[in-house]
């Protein structure tokens, strides 16, 4: 296994409320996590737990074998790469600079990127079909744009894992669409990958494991079918949406009320 999560709470101080409340869950390599929750639930904060950003009072995370307490930032980050909600542009780098600073955990304290690093930039780029503005200051980029290169950064770091922290919060409909593509390829390439989204559809449509995280810090883990339900929606959401089977795509949609 990839993560191991064994019975994780957190709270933000000692007397402060539980926001994760006996977590556990494992994934390991090509599989995906999606995982669903309304707004203050904690679905940021589990991501921050489980790269050891924020320490949890109780529980163990394993990762790739060892526990993530005894690890060093440098050794996790040749592991996992984290993709947050967003990104605040310090430098006018150029996006081709920012997106190969990915690779820092694979270059030596003093050394300078390789032939090879850059290489796998410019593939990176054209993946992901950022050409147009690799060489565009990225202050000057806009926030959907930003996104896309912040994920490109992740990607180019070859990690095990990848944790998007809802990567289409800031993408249109098309780019929405190219991003969990990419997020079901790299999947199928065999790269574990956890993201928090709050549209089901989403999760339904990459598949895999998908787990809700309730008001209560609690997460209801299994695969899309069993755990994206109606019941389950409205009591999360408090909203009465609707599932329904659409035989020409073969799958669930979530729809909304009228208004």
């Amino acid at each position: 296994m990839i993560y191991e999560v064994e019975h994780l709470s957190f709270k933000y101080s000692p007397n402060g409320n539980t926001v994760l409340d006996d977590i556990s869950f494992s994934l390991d390599k090509g599989e995906v996590l999606s995982i669903l929750g309304p707004n203050g639930a904690g679905k940021s904060t589990l991501l921050g737990c489980i790269i050891h950003l924020l320490h949890p009072q109780i529980g163990e995370i394993w990762l790739d074998g060892k526990n993530i307490t005894g690890m060093f930032p440098k050794d996790i980050a040749e592991i996992v790469s984290f993709v947050p909600q967003m990104h605040t542009p310090t430098f006018p780098y150029t996006v081709f600079n920012f997106i190969l600073m990915g690779r820092a955990s694979k270059i030596g304290m003093f050394e300078r990127p390789g032939k090879e690093d850059i290489r796998r930039t410019e593939q990176v780029i054209e993946e992901m079909d950022l050409g147009h503005i690799a060489q565009i200051p990225y202050t000057e980029i806009s926030g959907g744009e930003r996104q896309q290169a912040t994920i490109a950064r992740a990607v180019v770091q070859d990690p095990k894992v990848i944790l998007f922290d809802e990567p289409t919060a800031h993408l249109d409909f098309g780019n929405q669409l190219k991003t969990l593509r990419l997020i079901k390829d790299m999947s199928d390439r065999g790269y574990a990958v956890v993201f928090t989204t709050h549209n089901p559809d989403h999760a339904i449509l990459v598949g895999g494991k998908v787990g809700i995280l309730d008001r209560k810090g609690r997460l209801s883990i299994g695969n899309a079918d069993e755990i994206i339900t109606e019941d389950r929606l409205k009591k999360v959401y408090n909203s009465d949406l609707k599932l329904v089977h659409m035989k020409t795509l073969g799958r669930n949609v979530c729809i909304y009320p009228n208004l």
